[in-house]
């Protein structure tokens, strides 16, 4: 006879979250497991992230114009 004994895993360290309408959601192996509720004011970000409205933007430069596709070039002129 088989007896099925419940047992857990610590699977901490696999679990992601994505932070969606005020919450951070959980998943593990792209299975929403829960959420946590969130607050970003006082968060500490990175240089060139910013938190504000329940969202994380980040900072960056781009190029514009008609020669915008040569923006990867170094001083000697490769691209």
């Amino acid at each position: 006879m088989v007896m099925l004994t419940p047992k857990q895993a610590d699977v901490t360290d696999r679990v992601i979250g994505k932070v969606k309408d005020g919450s951070i959601e959980l998943f593990l192996d792209n299975q929403s497991i829960g959420k946590v509720p969130l607050s970003l004011e006082g968060i500490s970000m990175q240089p060139n992230f910013e938190a504000k409205e329940n969202k994380i933007y980040q900072s960056y430069t781009s190029s514009e114009g008609h020669d915008a596709r040569y923006t990867d070039c170094d001083e000697g002129g490769w691209c």
